[in-house]
């Protein structure tokens, strides 16, 4: 028992597995920076950003690029989940195992955090944004949509990005943000369309606003597990697990 667990941590910390986990910082961080400073840019370019669809349209689009170019830098060292949702659900599909998920986790929530800090600490002044549901919505009516939103974000995930077969690699990240980009526009008027903790988690920590903040912990990860139960057990069930970029241990 006692070598088992020696060697867990071994791994956990081997060069590679550290690698990894400043790989999702660094990509993490750099999502997150433009996500939440293309929140910023938009609403001092048009203040009353909620009759604006172009200042929507211009948020969806850099997530969606920041998404694609996140993970596209990171996926050939960490896998470049870039969102705890990505890795929990990679984690129910035996991808990855919790002990090396929890040090993901805390790398994607640093990484937000400090990108969030930077730009309070750069902006003049300006509120960073933090993820909301609409007034007249319900938490558990955002709970759905972030979940429903992450299913569609993380499934693609599973199948633009886990396989890795040569020839379509490269552009798996942009498909990701893509469709990233398209719930945005579809419900970033509703929740925020965050699909991703760490997105939330940093504005959050940093405001000290976590108003309706289990919304965007528990839809996402609702979402990340069915799309693991359906891509692995109802989609593709006689699929073989490929090796994960990512360090398993």
């Amino acid at each position: 028992m006692a070598s088992t667990a020696r060697s867990q941590l071994q791994l956990c910390f081997s060069p590679s597995a550290l690698r990894s986990y400043l790989a999702e910082f660094i990509s993490t961080f750099f999502f997150v920076f433009v996500a939440v400073g293309s929140s910023i840019s938009a609403r001092m370019l048009t203040p009353d950003v909620t009759s604006d669809a172009s200042s929507l349209v211009a948020t969806a689009v850099a997530q969606g690029f920041a998404l694609s170019g996140a993970i596209y830098i990171a996926v050939d060292v960490s896998g470049g989940h870039v969102n705890p949702a990505v890795t929990f659900s990679l984690v129910l599909a035996g991808h990855l195992t919790a002990p090396v998920a929890m040090l993901y986790w805390a790398s994607q929530l640093l990484g937000s955090t400090f990108a969030c800090l930077l730009l309070r600490f750069t902006s003049a002044g300006q509120a960073i944004p933090t993820s909301r549901i609409a007034t007249e919505m319900t938490g558990f009516g955002g709970t759905i949509l972030e979940s429903v939103m992450t299913f569609a974000l993380v499934y693609t995930v599973y199948v633009a990005v886990v396989p890795r077969h040569p020839g379509h690699g490269n552009c798996g990240s942009l498909t990701v943000g893509l469709v990233a980009g398209a719930c945005v526009m579809a419900a970033g008027s509703l929740t925020g369309a965050s699909m991703n903790p760490a997105r939330s988690f940093g504005p959050a920590l940093v405001t000290g606003d976590f108003k309706n903040h289990a919304v965007y912990w528990i839809g996402p990860l609702m979402g990340a597990a069915l799309a693991a139960v359906f891509h692995q057990s109802i989609a593709h069930p006689n699929r073989p697990s490929s090796p994960s970029q990512e360090p398993t241990v």
